[in-house]
């Protein structure tokens, strides 16, 4: 198999097979990032993509889901990226699912048809890095699009039959923009209407631009009890289906199940700091 650095993998699907067809990120510039820094983006070569294709199928013959890399391999146009699925399908007859993480840039170069093509073969469901729906936390940690760009793609896939799940990322706006954050992203999230919201919190890795601003003092990070303060905030106001963070398995719980076991989590007054110690 041809893996070219360090292999990342969407948690909540199935782990094996994996099969890269794109190599780092198109982005490659939020602020709070180190995945793919020092790798180069290109895409995988199509005889790689049918080497490895072909040793699955040897492998794992009835495997009916797949997983694409590396970091936003639907940055491909359809042109490009429908050929691969077509291979996926023939090497490996019984595919049902087809899963990637991806930008939501990365469906402005698709239409509605073409996406629905693509979910016929296979590509029922997909995972966006979205982070935030306010604007300012885009522009601050340099996502590269706004919340109107998110509604937009969402909508197209909304109309095109594909699920998808939406990231939410506790910390990222700071402390003094923490409830912009959290309202404005839940009321976008709420437009969207994913199948899942998954949850993590912000970690200032070596090497990143925003550990550098908070170390100059111009980024003040959460606490642990503020960060929960900002996700109790998110979830109250966001109206959509399922809530998960990393470990759970959302599909195999209800909904009401899900939103509740969040709602008791985050429904601690007498440990949390009020949300107007973050406005």
């Amino acid at each position: 198999m041809h893996f070219t650095e360090t292999v990342y993998r969407n948690p909540y699907w199935p782990t094996f097979p994996l099969l890269q067809i794109t190599q780092g990120c198109t982005h490659n510039s939020c602020k709070f990032c180190t995945m793919y820094r020092n790798v180069s983006f290109k895409v995988q070569p199509m005889e790689w993509i049918e080497e490895d294709l072909r040793e699955l199928s040897t492998l794992v013959p009835d495997a009916t889901t797949i997983q694409l890399l590396s970091a936003n391999p639907l940055c491909m146009t359809y042109d490009k990226l429908a050929p691969i699925l077509e291979k996926i399908n023939r090497y490996l007859p019984k595919m049902e699912y087809i899963y990637a993480a991806t930008r939501v840039t990365d469906i402005q170069n698709k239409t509605v048809e073409q996406l629905k093509a693509l979910k016929e073969m296979g590509m029922r469901e997909i995972s966006l890095g979205v982070e935030s729906g306010d604007d300012w936390t885009l522009d601050r940690v340099n996502k590269g699009y706004h919340a109107s760009d998110i509604v937009e793609q969402c909508g197209k896939l909304t109309e095109a039959g594909v699920d998808f799940w939406m990231t939410f990322l506790k910390g990222v706006a700071g402390r003094e923009h923490s409830m912009d954050h959290a309202i404005h992203s839940a009321e976008i999230f709420s437009q969207c209407d994913p199948m899942l919201v998954g949850t993590g919190g912000l970690v200032l890795f070596p090497g990143t631009p925003l550990l550098e601003e908070a170390e100059k003092g111009e980024f003040t990070p959460l606490s642990e009890k503020e960060m929960l303060v900002e996700l109790k905030a998110f979830v109250e106001r966001d109206r959509t289906r399922r809530h998960g963070s990393p470990g759970c398995n959302p599909k195999k719980q209800e909904d009401t199940v899900i939103k509740a076991k969040f709602n008791r989590m985050v429904d601690l007054p007498d440990v949390l700091p009020n949300e107007s110690a973050l406005h």
